[in-house]
């Protein structure tokens, strides 16, 4: 029995590029993107990225799991926010909060994986509890931690619920006015509200 046969089926050889894993994670989020959680398939984003299905499977196990590593990398310019909460005083928090999500949305290179994302989390639980779990412990928590009051979870989830809905209202449904008003005006009109969120009595 030669090397190669020898070795267990999907796990790549010592000399598999570096890139291999990267290749899956972009087909995957490709995938997911153009199809859904649901008509996505190991298979199909194996065949995308030109490997065996055992290999995606080596690398990420299920396809939840794949969901979860694709929409952590797509998702890794918002997770920044929670820097924008704690460079400046709290009685401003609001507009910076809410400036640095929309620039995150108006970026169509940031904008197109979280299009993605969204899409797949509103047409699927399984995909709706991963992203569920992603916001809580790695933004929304993260947030309630610098807002120093009793409620401060509830408070970054009203926050988080004002801007992730304008922006799906502007983003995704391209409700008219909105989907097509000058950006600041919306800052304007929505700053305030999630300022009360996180700060108001």
């Amino acid at each position: 029995m030669t090397g190669a046969t020898a070795r267990r089926r999907g796990r790549p050889p010592r000399t598999e590029s570096a890139d291999t894993r990267d290749r899956i994670l972009a087909a995957a989020r490709e995938e997911f993107s153009e199809r859904g959680y649901e008509k996505t398939s190991v298979r199909g984003i194996a065949k995308s990225a030109g490997v065996d299905s055992a290999l995606v499977h080596h690398y990420f196990g299920t396809k939840e799991q794949i969901f979860e590593a694709a929409i952590a990398v797509a998702f890794a310019p918002a997770l920044d926010a929670p820097g924008a909460v704690a460079e400046g005083p709290m009685d401003a928090v609001g507009e910076r909060l809410t400036r640095f999500v929309f620039g995150v949305w108006e970026n169509p290179t940031t904008r197109a994986p979280l299009l993605a994302i969204l899409r797949s989390a509103v047409n699927n639980e399984t995909a709706a509890a991963v992203f569920r779990r992603l916001v809580a412990t790695q933004l929304l928590r993260r947030i309630a931690a610098q807002v120093d009051l009793p409620d401060a979870e509830l408070r970054a989830e009203l926050a988080a619920a004002q801007i992730v809905g304008t922006a799906m209202m502007r983003y995704v449904i391209k409700l008219e006015p909105l989907a097509s008003a000058d950006l600041e005006q919306i800052i304007a009109r929505v700053a305030p509200v999630v300022q009360g969120h996180l700060t108001g009595d």
